[in-house]
C-alpha cells in the first residue's frame, strides 16, 4: 500500500464543523480499517489535533518543520486510537515554493494509507495546497454564508482542473429547523448547492449538544464521537461519511478513481451504482450513441445520458401528445415526493422553449403512464416514489451534448439549464 490518498476539511467560513469532521472521520477511519495507516494534520492553530491525538509529553517536531526542513519522515507521531498525527504549530510561514509543491514534499516523508488534512478558514498558501494536494475535498456547509463561500475553493480547483475532486457535506444541521413547512434547512442547502452545479454527499452531520461538549469542559482533552456520543444520530453518520471516503479510496488503489469520483453513488450499502454518466436509455435499456439522441440530466442525482428518439416519442405519448410531441425546445419533469405533497408522489411536466420561457405546464397521472414513471425513476437513479424532490430535464431536439465536461455541442440546452431551474423556482412549481 504505497499510494498516499489525501482528504482536504476544507471551509472560508469558521464555525462550519470543520475540525469536528476531520478530527472524527480519522478515528472512524482507524476503526473501520485497523491495518490501514490514517494520518491526521492541521494547518490551522488552535491544538485540537493535539487535544484528541497526542500522548506523552508535547511534541517537540511540529508541522513547521515539514515546510522547512529536509527530512520531514520523522514529523509523524503515533497518537490515541491508532491514527498518526503532526503536531500542530502556533505559527506557520509559507515556504517560497508554490502550493502545487506540498503533494512532492509528502511523498518525501514516506506516508502511506489515507492523511486527512484539517485547513483554516482562510484561503491562503496552506488552503490552497491543501485543496491541490487533495484526492478528495470535503467542505462543510451549514448556511447559505458556507455555501457562497464555497465558490472561491471551486475557483482554485477549477483552475487546476479539478473540480470532480470537490464535495460540499450539509453540516451542523438542525434536522428540527425549516424555512418552512414543508422545507428543512439541510435539504434547501443541498438544492441549493446542486443548482449551482456542485457535487453533494448523500448525507449530512447534524448539530448535536452532546458532540459539542467534547470539545469543552475541565479537561483539556478533546474526545471523540466513536467513543463518546455513540448513542447520538451523529455516531452513524460519521460512520457512513468515513464508509463513503474509504470507498473512494479503494477505487484510487484499484485503478478506478475516475468513474467513482463522478459516480452518483455514496451510500456504501446501495447495491446499484448510479454513475453520473448513463450509457443506456432510460426507455428500453439498450445503449445509446451522443449523435443522435434527447440528451437527459437530473438536477439531484447528476446522472445524464441520452434517449433514443424512438424512444423520446413513446415517453411523450405519457404527456399530453397535443403539447409536448415535436415542439423542441426543453421539457422538464419536476417530482415532488411523499411528505411535501401528500400520501403520494406527485409528477408534472413543463415545456419551455428554445430561449428557456415557459409554454406549458401540467400534472401527470403516475398511475396511468405506460413508460414516463419508470424512464424518469431510472434518470433519477431511484424510483420516484422514493424522490423528495427531483428534477429532470430532456432536450427537445435531437443534439448532441458531449458527455464529458467542457466538451459541450449543445451550448444552448446547456446555457438555458440554470433559466428554466430559476423560472420554475420563481413560479413555485419546483
Amino acid at each position: 500500500m504505497n499510494r498516499l490518498f489525501v482528504v482536504a476539511v476544507a471551509s472560508e467560513k469558521g464555525g462550519v464543523g470543520k475540525t469536528t469532521i476531520a478530527t472524527n472521520l480519522a478515528v472512524y477511519l482507524k476503526a473501520l480499517r485497523e491495518d490501514m495507516p490514517v494520518t491526521i494534520a492541521s494547518f490551522d492553530n488552535h491544538f485540537s489535533v493535539d487535544q484528541m491525538f497526542a500522548l506523552g509529553p508535547p511534541a517537540e517536531k511540529n508541522i513547521a518543520l515539514l515546510f522547512e526542513d529536509e527530512q520531514p519522515s520523522d514529523r509523524v507521531r503515533l497518537g490515541q486510537y491508532g491514527v498518526q498525527y503532526v503536531a500542530s504549530s502556533r505559527r506557520l510561514q509559507p515556504p517560497p515554493q508554490p502550493p502545487q509543491w506540498l503533494r512532492q514534499r509528502l511523498g518525501s516523508t514516506g506516508l502511506t494509507g489515507l492523511l486527512i488534512l484539517d485547513t483554516r478558514p482562510i484561503l491562503d498558501w496552506f488552503s490552497e495546497a491543501a485543496l491541490l494536494t487533495a484526492d478528495l475535498v470535503i467542505v462543510p456547509v451549514k448556511d447559505r454564508a458556507a455555501l457562497v463561500n464555497a465558490a472561491a475553493l471551486r475557483q482554485v480547483l477549477a483552475a487546476a482542473g479539478r473540480c470532480e475532486r470537490l464535495w460540499l457535506l450539509p453540516s451542523l444541521v438542525d434536522t428540527r429547523a425549516r424555512l418552512n413547512a414543508e422545507v428543512r434547512v439541510h435539504e434547501f442547502l443541498a438544492y441549493a448547492a446542486r443548482e449551482r452545479d456542485y457535487q453533494v454527499m448523500d448525507l449530512f452531520i447534524s448539530k448535536s449538544p452532546k458532540v459539542e461538549s467534547l470539545a469543552s469542559g475541565f479537561s483539556s482533552t478533546v474526545r471523540p464521537v466513536l467513543t463518546h456520543a455513540r448513542k447520538t444520530a451523529v455516531h452513524p453518520q460519521f460512520k457512513r461519511l468515513a464508509q463513503d471516503v474509504l470507498k473512494r479510496f479503494d477505487a484510487v488503489l484499484a485503478g478506478a478513481a475516475d468513474s467513482l469520483m463522478k459516480s452518483g453513488q455514496n451510500d456504501p450499502g446501495q447495491s446499484v451504482t448510479k454513475r453520473r454518466q448513463v450509457v443506456e436509455c432510460p426507455v428500453c435499456g439498450l445503449a445509446t450513441e451522443a449523435r443522435n439522441g434527447h440528451f437527459f440530466f437530473a438536477l439531484c442525482s447528476r446522472r445524464r445520458g441520452y434517449i433514443h428518439p424512438g424512444c423520446f416519442a413513446e415517453i411523450c405519448t405519457d404527456m399530453n401528445p397535443d403539447i409536448f410531441t415535436d415542439r423542441g425546445g426543453v421539457i422538464a419533469l419536476t417530482v415532488d415526493g411523499p411528505g411535501l405533497v401528500g400520501p403520494d408522489c406527485r409528477l408534472s411536466v413543463h415545456l419551455f422553449d428554445d430561449h428557456g420561457d415557459l409554454l406549458e405546464s401540467e400534472h401527470i397521472m403516475i398511475e396511468a403512464t405506460a413508460f414516463l414513471k419508470d424512464a424518469v425513476g431510472f434518470i433519477a437513479g431511484q424510483p420516484i416514489d422514493n424522490a423528495y424532490r427531483e428534477l429532470v430535464l430532456l432536450n427537445g431536439h435531437v443534439e448532441t451534448v458531449e458527455l464529458k465536461p467542457g466538451r459541450t455541442s449543445g451550448r444552448l440546452f446547456q446555457q438555458n439549464r440554470r433559466k428554466i431551474i430559476r423560472e420554475l423556482r420563481q413560479a413555485g412549481l419546483f
